[in-house]
Order: C-alpha cells, then structure tokens, then sequence
C-alpha cells in the first residue's frame, strides 16, 4: 500500500469517527432518508469512488429513478393542493398535534423532500456520465447538481452556446461562463446521438420538475408552522423550523431533544474520500444557518447559534403542549435573544481619566500676625540661596562637587571679578542668640591674667618686656591700657548694662 492510499484510510476512519453520535438513534417518524438532510444538493463528493455506480449504460432514466411516478409522491402532493387554501385555527388542534391528519401530512412531506433530494443526486450522476462523452470537463467546471443539469440541457451537443447567451448568464456567473467557453473550445468529447440526447432531455427535465415540488412542499410547510409550531416559528422563522422538526420526527420529538442535539440538526456530513478544496463547518446546522444567527459577524455566530438553540427548545417545548397560541412565548424569547446580542456587540465603555481624590488631611489653622510674619522672614530663602538656586539658560553647569553628580552653585561667583561676592547680610533672616547665650559668649571672651598668644590669635613675636630710658629693663603689662577701656565698655556700654543710679549735686 502506497503513502497516498495510506492516508485516504485514514482521512475515511476520521470521516466516519466524526459522524457518530450526532443523531439520537431511533427516533419515532425519522426515515433513513432523513440523515442525509442538509446536504449539498449534488453531494457527488460525499460518495465514495469505490461505492459510485456508473449509469452511463442505463437505457433510461425512469429506470433508475422512480420517485416521481410512485404512488407515494402523487399522493402527498395532490393532499398538499388540497390543503393549500384552507386556513386552519389554533383552536382547532385537540389532543396531540400528532394526531391531526394535516400534521401528518407536513410530517410526511418533510421526509419527501430528503427522498427528492436523494433522486436529484441520481439524476445528477446519470446525467453527468451521460453527458462525460461530449463535455468532460463540465463536471468540474459547474459544481452545483442543478447547475450542471440545466447548462447540460441548455446547451446540448452545440457547445457553442456558451458565447452570448442570455439563458446560460442566469444560471452561471460570467467568470464561470467564460471558463466553460474557453474550456469547450479545447475539449475532446464526441458528438451524442438523438437518441442520447433525448434520454438526457428526459433526465433534466424529471429533475427540474422534482426541484420545483421540492420547494412548494416548502412553502407549504412554512405556511403551516404559524398553525403547528408558532412560538418556534417566530424565533427562527418557518423555513427553519420546518427543516428542524422534520428532521427531528415531530414536534413532539423536537420538544424532548436537548438544546446540544438541536443545535446539530442538518449539520452537513463528509465522507472523506479524497481531497476536497469546499471546507465545511463542523457542528453546524440549519440554526446556525438561519438569518438570526448570520446577520452577526463570524466571531459570534457560534455562541448565538447556541443561545438561539436553547431557546428553540423551550418554545418547541410550549407549542408540544399547545400553550402560548399566539406566540406570545416566542416573542418573548426572541426578544430576549435580541437582547443580547445587542449587549455582545455593543463597544467597552470609555476608560474616563477620574481627578484625584481630595486630600483627606483636615483643614489646617492658619495663623497670622507680627510673630508669625517674622518667623516666615527668618526662615525664608536666603540671598545665597536665591543666587544658588538660580540657573543661566542655555550654559552647561559644573558639578559643585565630584560625588553629587547634578549638583552646582548656579549663579554664585559669577558675576564680577569671579568671586563669590559676600552676600548682604540681611537682618530678618540672620540667626538670633538668646541674652543669656550672649552673657556667657562675652565671659568667655573675656581675659584675665597674662594673656595668650593662641587664645588671642596676636602675633607670636610680642612680649610683656618693655625697655624704659629709666629702668632699663621692665616687665609691663602690654595689654594694660585694653583692660581699662574693656573693663569700662563693660560697665557702661555692654548690652548687659544695668541702669546706675546717678546722684544729684547739691549746687545743681
């Protein structure tokens, strides 16, 4: 076994892992039919290659499909003419739903259409290998099962139509059709016979004509949801909840499933038998589908897919009891379900910048006057201060010293000569000394007996011996004459002074 076909084991096991346990298993009402619904119309690549049935030498159509002549199909469709007209009551429905003959019917149409959608996939392969002998490449050209069926039949074995015509551009796009003109000047198919030719005639015309019942069985179903299901009806609207409940195999099965089955009703199954370009959601179904869920963007459809599901189940639940008849319930739930999704989409709230808080310190006393004034003068910024703190602009300034990086004297020292300036000394913030600090600075100032050199800071070559013309040679005192006029300064002129009585002359 080569690489390749080891894979395709393997993509074909993870195909069917992947299918198991999406449906609960016998249900009441539920054909086999019904597991193929919501397919692509067309599902050719959901086949196996080794399964696939060549029809290429099938003698007509009507021999390998036979939906369309059976008794089944004429039945239900003259029964859905005959109901088309009426309109029925809510308060006409006694007893379970199931029971009433019309739901019955829409029960039975339901399943129909997986049956014609199964034909449609027979038509497209009989008219595929058919139609392979005079245009092979059309079958990847035009993906779609209807597609491809109706350009087979507009164009026939004049592939020359593909240019200028108007019934081609309403089912192709133009870029499609361009390609299949190009395409079919180059391909080598053979020209078909008539009589090929009119089994393919019969073959398209049998699948347009099961398509078109397709869809009235739809619009019939849709216009009786209001009747049978309203609740259900009005939050995913009647199309899907046809799809659902028909599926399900009633409304009464419908109302036991839970929500995480509900949700995968319809979903699209693969068997993964080669490498396909489509790629499918997994877990999807017709809710996810419906027009609630995909007028949101991608990134929310599936928790709303999942919000719509939940929902879904308790209105399925009141219409299985015949409650709420005027979808009072169902308005409720999807306005709730709106609700919502307009609270995911709406944008955060603006991040406003908040002021700080107000101080919680207390109000403080504010206190005034001469004392006060004159404290705030002592401690006030000095003349060096000012001059310190000041910065020339635009200049570079020197460290003032080598382990305070940043530090620097401002503008002191330069003005002048360079030199710091002495500083007017300024009398309000000059530093006060108590009058008794004042006392004891001036005793120890004061001198008694020889004086020293250190002490008075005088030069070290004076001496206390004077030579007199008299004497010769005499020990004086120096200082002598400095200790009267000290002694006098202290009694009379010191800031210690004490007032001295003066005495009164007699004469004066």
């Amino acid at each position: 076994m080569s690489l390749a076909d080891e894979l395709l084991a393997d993509l074909e096991e993870a195909g069917d892992e992947g299918e198991d346990g999406l449906y609960p298993e016998g249900e009441e009402g539920e054909s086999d039919g019904e597991a193929t619904q919501g397919r692509p119309e067309g599902g050719l690549e959901d086949i196996p290659e080794e399964m696939e049935v060549d029809y290429s030498k099938a003698e007509s159509v009507g021999s390998i499909a036979k939906l369309r002549n059976s008794k089944q199909f004429s039945e239900i469709m003259e029964k859905i003419s005959g109901y088309v007209g009426k309109q029925r009551k809510n308060s006409e429905v006694s007893g379970p739903v199931e029971a009433d003959p019309e739901y019955r019917l829409i029960v039975a149409a339901n399943n129909l259409t997986v049956e014609i959608d199964n034909e449609l996939n027979i038509i497209h392969k009989f008219t595929r290998d058919k139609y392979s002998k005079r245009f092979p490449e059309l079958e990847s050209l035009v993906p779609d099962s209807l597609d491809y069926i109706r350009t087979v039949k507009e164009l026939g074995n004049n592939l020359e139509k593909c240019k200028n015509n108007e019934t081609l551009q309403q089912i192709l796009t133009n870029a499609t059709i361009m390609v299949v003109s190009v395409t079919a000047s180059t391909t080598q198919g053979t020209q078909l016979s008539e009589e090929e030719l009119k089994q393919l005639e019969e073959a398209c015309d049998m699948a347009l004509e099961l398509n078109q019942s397709k869809h009235r069985i739809y619009e019939y179903v849709e216009s009786r949801m209001s009747f049978i299901a309203p609740n259900l009806s009005i939050i995913v609207g009647a199309s899907t909840a046809a799809k659902i409940m028909g599926i399900a195999g009633g409304l009464t099965n419908l109302s036991k499933m839970p929500a995480c089955n509900l949700m995968l009703l319809g979903a699209q199954r693969r068997t993964l038998s080669g490498f396909s370009s489509t790629s499918l959601l997994p877990h999807t179904g017709f809710i996810y589908h419906c027009d609630v869920v995909q007028t949101l963007p991608p990134d929310l459809r599936r928790k709303a897919a999942r919000l719509v599901a939940a929902k879904c189940t308790l209105a399925a639940r009141v219409d299985g009891f015949h409650e709420s008849s005027d979808g009072k319930v169902g308005y409720d739930l999807k306005e709730e379900i709106e609700r919502k999704f307009d609270k995911w989409q709406e944008p955060p709230p603006v991040k406003q910048v908040k002021p700080l808080p107000a101080p919680l310190d207390g109000q403080r006393k504010k206190r005034g006057g001469r004392r006060y004034r004159k404290m705030k003068e002592r401690l006030g910024l000095t003349e060096i201060r000012k001059h310190a703190n000041r910065m020339t602009f635009a200049e570079i300034e020197d460290d003032a010293y080598q382990e305070d990086l940043g530090f620097s004297l401002g503008q002191l020292g330069k003005s002048g000569s360079g030199r710091v300036r002495q500083a007017q000394v300024n009398e309000a913030t000059k530093a006060r000394i108590s009058k008794s600090l004042q006392r004891t600075l001036q005793k120890q100032s004061m001198t008694y007996g020889g004086k020293s050199t250190v002490r008075d800071r005088s030069s070290g070559t004076s001496s206390s011996v004077a030579f007199t013309p008299l004497q010769g040679l005499e020990i004086v005192n120096p200082q002598a004459a400095e200790k009267k006029v000290a002694e006098a300064n202290q009694k009379y002129f010191s800031n210690m002074a004490e007032f001295l009585k003066v005495k009164k002359d007699a004469k004066m």
